[in-house]
């Protein structure tokens, strides 16, 4: 297993990240080890390069070749992953030198998360009417969305007794395997139940059997299909943007922020780890202020 293979089972297996993030890191990490296998095979030994021997110079002529071809997000994105790669290493004693500190990340510009105003979100969650298991199940998804401002991934991997709807309530596994539990609305609630009824009429493939949302052949439904399916409500109701599953998350955050929630919950309830991460949503709420006053104000 090389060092790269054995970063990856690390965040999958230890850190609980998603497919998606581990993807990306694979992607990142393979682009490295390419620009090295045929601009500077000297840093490679048996197919991989020899991170423990590796200077700072090669990698900045890396990045160098990378930033005119790739957006400062993409770049950044390359320079996180280097990071947490190397911290992986040095924790492992693989390496003495922990040289991709030494690299400076490109300023993104700073751009506020998208999100639905509570009319659009409304509205949207009275697309799926039918009684039928995907109405159903694409109804119970929006709201559960909506409701507790779940992660993709966590969604996804909902497994039936981590739901509590007597209590409505629900547990989630989310980054770095930290547990919280998020209440569950009404609305959810009512939701969830009537799918659990459509859904007792699908018989689950083996291995299957405990995860909440399931497609129609029995297997855990997966995230692409539930992108795509958002994305053809938001067409059907004439919404002017691309909805994605993220952006309820945005949604569920920024109209708790603007009616008042405190920051502190909200990083509770979004699963952040740092109280800067979820400090983005106090600029919308700031925007939504300023919107009413212009319009309210007689001297505005």
């Amino acid at each position: 297993m090389t060092r790269v293979e054995e970063f990856l089972h690390y965040l999958r297996t230890e850190k609980n990240f998603s497919a998606h993030t581990l993807k990306n890191y694979a992607i990142d990490l393979r682009e490295v080890t390419a620009f090295f296998t045929k601009h500077q095979p000297q840093w490679m030994q048996n197919g991989e390069v020899r991170w423990e021997k590796l200077e700072i110079l090669p990698l900045r002529s890396y990045l160098a070749q990378a930033h005119g071809r790739l957006k400062a997000s993409s770049l950044g994105r390359r320079i996180a992953t280097l990071r947490s790669f190397y911290k992986f290493l040095a924790k492992r004693g693989l390496v003495e030198r922990n040289v991709t500190l030494e690299l400076s990340a490109p300023k993104l510009p700073k751009t506020l998360p998208k999100f639905l105003d509570v009319d659009e979100a409304f509205r949207l969650m009275e697309i799926p009417q039918g009684k039928d298991f995907e109405s159903r199940r694409d109804r119970a998804i929006l709201e559960l969305f909506y409701s507790s401002g779940l992660r993709i991934g966590e969604l996804t991997g909902l497994r039936i007794p981590s739901l509590d709807l007597k209590e409505a309530m629900v547990r989630v596994k989310g980054k770095g395997s930290k547990e919280r539990v998020i209440p569950v609305g009404e609305k959810a609630c009512a939701a969830v139940t009537e799918y659990l009824e459509s859904r007792a009429e699908i018989r689950p493939q083996s291995g299957h059997e405990e995860f909440l949302f399931l497609g129609k052949q029995g297997k855990t439904i997966h995230p692409s299909v539930i992108a795509k399916r958002l994305q053809q409500y938001a067409l059907k109701l004439g919404l002017p943007k691309k909805v994605t599953p993220h952006m309820l998350r945005h949604s569920f955050a920024t109209h708790l922020m603007n009616n008042g929630a405190d920051l502190r919950g909200i990083q509770e309830l979004l699963g952040h780890s740092s109280l800067s991460t979820t400090q983005k949503y106090t600029h919308i709420s700031l925007d939504k202020l300023m919107d009413v006053y212009d319009k309210s104000h007689p001297k505005a």
